[in-house]
């Protein structure tokens, strides 16, 4: 009798299938072994060519789709869905599409803007803050935004330096409005979101809104004629000197909304924002995003770590925007029980350092952190979209292809690139830190700053490795690591971050050179342990027979200069070191930092619980170390 075998024999593979299995074992293997990041890295390239391949068909068919554009199409397409919420008021597409409109009226029959004029907007987090951007945009306008911690002299410049036609305020910043009215151009319109005003000659706004029509401008005040043409102007205080007005085009609005979808966003997510508005972070990635995806975003007026994830959970948040020192605050919160109970999932931003990124994940639970790196104003962006701990994003062959960048030798001493015998820069080796440097050309361009063509030239570097390159200087230091991860090393140049603010030290010292008492002053950054970024400290030389008022000080800083840029620390020096090209010497300050166990010099502390500056004590200083004091 026959077996089953016999009669339904099993077929037999060919001789050359256990062969191929075991190639493609051997292959996955090596690949894995020598090429870990293949399919992550092939998978966000695919993205990043699929984006620009999308954009690159419109401009094919001479169609210019702007971030507007798609999102009076989703007001259109989903009116009803929750575009913003805040403080528990939701803010339909619809809705916002239409007071938009309202706003845009009352500039066009108001002021008679005209397409390419510009409006300073100088307003906190709040609905109105993008209706009014919108409004003026549906207009054809140039949207400055305004930092509002700058005050008098840095805020007049910030005004001056993009000549708006018009000044919006915030009703929560006319404090601000009254300090700088007397001194603002004569020619500047102001308007303030309140329905009536004491100020002279300032118009209001809430009343105008509610009494105008919810109709669309006529589309031809709005349409873009190019995506490198400026849409708004975001000021960075960059490496040196009074901030400066990067023009930001509808090609980089289209770039930086693009980041949420890049790092896995669906139009599914909501999205919470706290940074501010006036920062690309809020605003190109956090609302833009928002529009990109069709989503929806919960705004906070101001970041709270201890209301952080109870807004979380009671809006059902799950992708978090966050600044270095946003997670820091949030991991120093006394710790409660349900600490990760909540939908977030994934956290986008720059700046944590590698303990608290992994503090804040042991904590918090498994939120993907999605690190990345790019100036306001540059053109080259990395993103670490492997979730590789302290690093700032990756590259590989292929990305340089479409986006070339550089790290080359930098002399600390001089502050510039180091050049050959031949003229030409130099790149550092793996592993070794150097300036990042990204070229211009048509795909990748650099739009400068508003205003100032010097300050445009000054960030260029010409004649790099040949004859008629051009490379932008971004001003950071980076080190590439032997995996091609990249890793934020300093910033060059006479500024520092802190609070997760860029503070150019010229001007803080121009500040406190206008006390009678000063002779000079050099201001540098320390580090602080457990502490991002670096605090400000100054080293003042007084006048011949003044002595140092330490009240008048105080006042001084608090009200001439940003919180964030006031000096911490204060050294007290007979004399300034100079270098060998007779600038201000910062290197042994730095290094020597505000330790009172080693600096003979007289040195104080900001102490903001006391409003004052205090001697610094070797107590103190202790206290500050182990994070007994609060900066």
């Amino acid at each position: 009798m026959r077996g089953w075998d016999d009669l339904y024999p099993l077929p037999v593979p060919p001789s050359w299938v256990p062969g191929a299995a075991v190639g493609i074992l051997s292959l996955h293997f090596v690949q894995k072994l020598l090429f870990p990041y293949f399919w992550a890295d092939l998978r966000y390239l695919l993205k990043v060519l699929t984006y620009g391949a999308r954009m690159e068909m419109y401009r094919l068919q001479g169609r210019v789709v702007t971030v507007l554009d798609k999102f009076v199409k989703l007001a259109e397409k989903q009116p009803h869905k929750p575009f913003l919420i805040y403080e528990g008021t939701v803010h339909t597409y619809r809705d916002v599409d239409r007071r938009s409109n309202r706003i845009a009226q009352v500039f066009l029959q108001h002021e008679a803007l005209k397409k390419g004029d510009t409006v300073a907007l100088l307003m906190g987090n709040e609905p109105d803050f993008i209706h009014v951007w919108f409004g003026l945009a549906k207009l054809g306008c140039v949207v400055a935004f305004l930092n509002f911690n700058v005050r008098f002299r840095s805020l007049l410049h910030c005004v001056s330096s993009c000549e708006p036609k018009i000044l919006v305020v915030g009703a929560d910043l006319l404090g601000t409005l009254e300090e700088i009215l007397p001194k603002l151009q004569k020619d500047v319109s102001v308007w303030i979101m309140a329905k009536d005003s004491t100020f002279p000659n300032v118009h209001t706004l809430l009343d105008k809104i509610e009494a105008a029509s919810e109709d669309p401008v006529p589309v031809n005040q709005c349409s873009a004629n190019s995506l490198k043409s400026a849409v708004l102007y975001i000021f960075t205080s960059g490496t040196t000197g009074l901030p400066k007005a990067a023009v930001i085009s509808h090609l980089q609005i289209l770039k930086g909304a693009a980041g949420l979808w890049a790092f896995g966003a669906t139009s599914e997510d909501i999205i919470y924002i706290t940074l501010p508005l006036y920062h690309s972070a809020a605003s190109l990635l956090g609302i833009g995003g928002c529009i990109q995806l069709g989503a929806t975003c919960v705004l906070k007026k101001k970041f709270s770590a201890s209301q952080f994830w109870n807004d979380c959970r009671r809006y059902n948040v799950t992708v978090i925007q966050y600044i270095g020192e946003l997670c820091r605050y949030l991991c120093n919160q006394p710790v409660k029980e349900g600490e990760k109970n909540h939908k977030v999932r994934l956290a986008v931003g720059n700046g944590v350092r590698h303990d608290v990124w992994r503090e804040f994940l042991d904590r918090f639970g498994a939120v993907k952190i999605c690190e990345f790196y790019g100036a306001t104003e540059g053109n080259i962006c990395f993103m670490n979209h492997t979730g590789k701990i302290g690093s700032v994003g990756r590259t590989n062959f292929f990305y340089k292809l479409f986006f070339p960048f550089d790290l080359i030798k930098y002399d600390f001493q001089k502050d510039e690139p180091i050049r050959n015998k031949h003229g030409w820069c130099e790149k550092v080796k793996k592993g070794e830190a150097g300036l990042l440097i990204s070229k211009v050309n048509a795909k990748n361009p650099f739009f400068g700053y508003a205003g100032n063509k010097r300050h445009t030239e000054k960030k260029l570097l010409c004649e790099v490795f040949k004859k008629g390159d051009l490379y932008f200087n971004t001003g950071d230091l980076m080190v590439q690591d032997h995996d091609n991860f990249l890793y934020f090393w300093d910033r060059i140049g006479d500024t520092f971050r802190w609070k997760g603010e860029n503070v150019a030290t010229t001007e803080v010292s121009d500040v406190i050179a206008m006390l009678d008492f000063i002779q000079e002053a050099n201001v540098y950054g320390v580090s602080v342990p457990d502490h991002e970024g670096k605090a400000g400290m100054a080293s003042l030389i007084l006048k011949h027979n003044a002595s140092l008022d330490l009240e008048q000080m105080y006042k001084h800083v608090v009200t001439y200069l940003p919180s964030y840029a006031c000096p911490l620390f204060l050294r007290v020096q007979e004399k300034m070191e100079m270098t060998g090209t007779f600038k201000q010497q910062k290197f042994q300050l730095v290094d020597e930092g505000f330790n009172p166990f080693t600096i003979t010099d007289p040195l104080y502390f900001l102490d903001n619980s006391k409003k004052a500056y205090v001697l610094l004590t070797k107590e103190l200083h202790e206290m500050i170390l182990s994070g007994k004091m609060k900066l």
